[in-house]
């Protein structure tokens, strides 16, 4: 059986609120334009037989996560380790703490069905990375989305693992506004 997990990034804060450090819970919460986001993500994921939602404890991921969890009529799980980098905190530690959290998931995913976990840009720039997404392909979404994030909020990358332990090319397959989808350029020989 496959296993399919959807990585997505929360929708809209407040970015001005500078009381509040986005990096530490609770962090900036939605605006009314994340708000809306989250709906569009519930509207996605009702297509996609998701089973179950983790997100991470910071407000932004949580509210999102409850949003759209909504529209399943399903419960939403924190999971710590898919939290916001921490200022400071090495690429490769977000990574260790990151990477185990998506393994689970989709082990999870093979009896349950779709998982999704609402994470943060930067650990979801990781795992792509990680998983073996072409740097070019994150290069691209990195330069039309905000803050250099290769998703914008809101959206969601699918992320398989077949049943003989091969994975499958992550895609990004929603944003709640149109972008421009990356083609790989192709040299002739």
């Amino acid at each position: 059986m496959t296993a399919t997990l959807y990585l997505i990034r929360h929708a809209t804060p407040d970015w001005h609120r500078k009381d509040i450090r986005y990096d530490i819970p609770p962090g900036p919460p939605l605006v009314e334009q994340g708000e809306a986001e989250a709906r569009q993500l519930g509207e996605f994921l009702k297509t996609t037989g998701i089973t179950h939602l983790y997100a991470s404890p910071l407000e932004r991921a949580s509210r999102t996560a409850q949003i759209a969890a909504e529209a399943l009529g399903l419960e939403v799980e924190t999971m710590l380790d898919i939290a916001e980098w921490v200022q400071g905190e090495p690429e490769a530690s977000v990574l260790a703490r990151c990477r185990p959290c998506l393994d689970a998931a989709l082990d999870e995913s093979e009896t349950r069905g779709p998982i999704a976990l609402v994470s943060h840009g930067g650990p979801i720039r990781l795992l792509l990375a990680d998983l073996g997404v072409d740097h070019a392909e994150l290069e691209h979404y990195r330069g039309i989305f905000d803050n250099l994030n290769p998703v914008p909020p809101a959206g969601v990358w699918r992320v398989e693992r077949y049943a003989d332990g091969r994975m499958g090319v992550p895609e990004l397959v929603f944003t709640p506004q149109p972008y421009t989808r990356y083609v790989p350029t192709t040299v002739n020989v």
